[in-house]
Formats: C-alpha cells, structure tokens, sequence
C-alpha cells in the first residue's frame, strides 16, 4: 500500500505544530501540503521553529481536494464553515480537531456523519468510520478518569472534578490571560462548572450508563506551565481500593495509550506523550482518581493520529513512540 496523502487545514497553530512533527516521523503518510492562508509561502519551520532541519515544506494556499486524510486544525465553529465552501473527493476521509461535530445533535453535517473519536470508548467504530470528531483535550483527561465507573454502572453520585491545564491550552493568540508577565508565577480558575468540554463528558457518560442522573461538577484552572493537563475527580464508591484498580485495568487491558498505576502519578510522566495515565486512591466512601495527559497530544494532534492509524488499519501507535520530557 503507497503512504497516504495527507492535508492540514489551519497550519498555523499548536495542534497543527505538533501534528506536522508526528506525520513527519509517520512512516505510512506523505504531508501533502499545509494550509494557511496567513502564512502561505513562508516555510513551515518559520512558524514552527522546533521544526528546523526536519522539512523544507512550505504553507501553502491551494488545497488538493484528493488528499486521502484531511486534518481540520481550526477554531471552533470554523470546521462547520470551511466544509460548507469546500468539497473534497468522496474517499477523503476527515479528522477534526474542533468541537464542531462532537455532540450528537453536531454529528451529522452535510451527508456527513461524524464518529466521537476516544479509541477507548468506541474503537470499533473509528475503524469503520469515514469522519471523526476528535475529543476536546480535558474531555479526554476527564472521560478517562471516570469510563470504567460509567460502564459498570457505578456513577450513583456527583462527581467532583478540578484539573489544570497549561497555557498551549489557551492557543496561539494572545489573551490577557496568555501574556507571560500574567501566567508567570499565577494560578486560576475559568469558566468554573460550564466548561464547553462538559457536553462531551455527560454525552460519554449517558451512553455508557443510561440511569446517570447525578452532576458532574468541573472545576478548570490555568496552570503556570506549558503543556499538559493534570487533573483529579472523586465521587463515592463501595468498593475497595483493589476492587477499583481491577475495574480500572480490566477496562484499559487493551488500551495502548491509557495505563493505570499503582503508584502517585505526575505531569512530567505524560509530557511529549500520547499517553493517558491514570491513578486511584480511596479515601473513607470515595474513590479518588487522577488523570494526567499531554493536552496537545493525547488531548489533540496525537489523539487524531491515533484515529487516522485505527481507520486505515495501522499499527495504533505509528508515529506515537514518544518519550516523556521526564527532565
């Protein structure tokens, strides 16, 4: 089989930035252009400096209308916009890395119909599906935390949730909350308990156990750092320490991202990963679980990477091998 033909659509950005260097080192693909309409001409190591050496591709202003895959690396509600101008051949198949499409209402869209993309909730259906709405990066984090309680049917109270992400969360546009002299040694929290990333968790957990009629309760933070998300989520269980850590491995036994340990877990261990790491710990009735992930891999490019090798049949960590920036 000849690499695929790949195309990106808003190359500008960290999601783009970072799935430009895995497709790189991707050996069953062929970057076929970059998209940008700011940029277009100027060298892609130009915009992504960390690329420097390892291509001499430029961003460019046409698109191939029959590249294999199509990447949509755009801003929320401008997915939705760029396929009502663009029509691609009938075998492109498309990931998109916006929350346009990940809600049921969202999915079908033109002839189009969008599969949620968690590999470990619906594995089976990203390899058959044509269209994939990747997940946001704290609904990763978070629906991984509490998957295996929904699919047991063991969500019978709130959930309490408070995770904190770094500043690539935010974007490449500068906010004044993006602003180094603002983040540097601060902390706080943002859209406290209607974060957008909250549809796809209660969607996640309705399908799963169809009697969840408790809150999830989330609780966003900035971070002083870079990248990453670390987040912890409680709610009670009646089980036993061990019986949680069964459950949990039982359910991610067949997971090639996602692992539970036995130990306290921290960011460093997933940063520059496409891995999920997840720990418990039981307190009196409660039952605490932490998550942490890479927000722009696992939670973004290195997610959809993931999807692309499911639906062609790959090996599901091609061009995902990635060492953690441990120091």
């Amino acid at each position: 089989m000849k690499n695929l033909e790949i195309g990106i659509i808003g190359g500008a950005g960290y999601t783009a930035g970072e799935l430009i260097r895995l497709l790189l080192n991707h050996n069953k693909v062929n970057l076929n252009f970059v998209y940008s309409t700011s940029n277009a001409g100027n060298k892609v190591y130009k915009v992504h400096q960390d690329l420097v050496g390892s291509t001499e591709l430029l961003f460019s202003s046409e698109i191939n209308k029959e590249v294999d895959v199509l990447f949509l690396c755009l801003g929320h509600g401008n997915s939705k916009a760029f396929l009502e101008k663009n029509t691609f051949s009938k075998d492109t198949k498309i990931i998109d890395l916006s929350n346009d499409f990940r809600l049921l209402a969202d999915k079908n869209f033109e002839g189009k119909e969008f599969v949620y993309g968690l590999p470990e909730l619906d594995k089976e259906a990203i390899k058959t599906a044509k269209y994939i709405a990747n997940p946001g990066c704290f609904a990763t984090a978070l629906q991984l935390a509490i998957l295996p309680l929904a699919a047991n049917g063991l969500l019978t109270n709130d959930v309490h949730i408070n995770a904190v992400t770094g500043a690539t969360g935010a974007g490449t546009s500068l906010s004044a909350t993006t602003h180094f002299t603002w983040r540097d040694n601060n902390f706080s929290h943002y859209k406290a308990f209607n974060h957008q990333h909250l549809g796809e968790i209660n969607q996640t957990v309705n399908q799963l156990q169809t009697n969840f009629n408790s809150e999830i309760n989330f609780m966003p933070n900035r971070g002083d750092f870079s990248r990453g998300i670390f987040a912890t989520a409680y709610t009670k269980f009646e089980g036993s320490l061990e019986e949680a850590n069964a459950l949990y491995k039982g359910y991610y036994k067949d997971a090639v991202f996602t692992s539970v340990s036995d130990e306290s877990i921290f960011l460093k261990q997933v940063v520059n990963t496409n891995k999920c790491i997840i720990s418990l710990e039981k307190h009196g009735d409660k039952l605490l679980i932490t998550s942490t992930i890479d927000n722009l891999l696992k939670g973004a490019s290195g997610a959809a990477v993931q999807n692309m090798n499911l639906m062609y049949g790959f090996e599901e960590s091609e061009g995902l091998k990635l060492k953690a920036s441990y120091f």
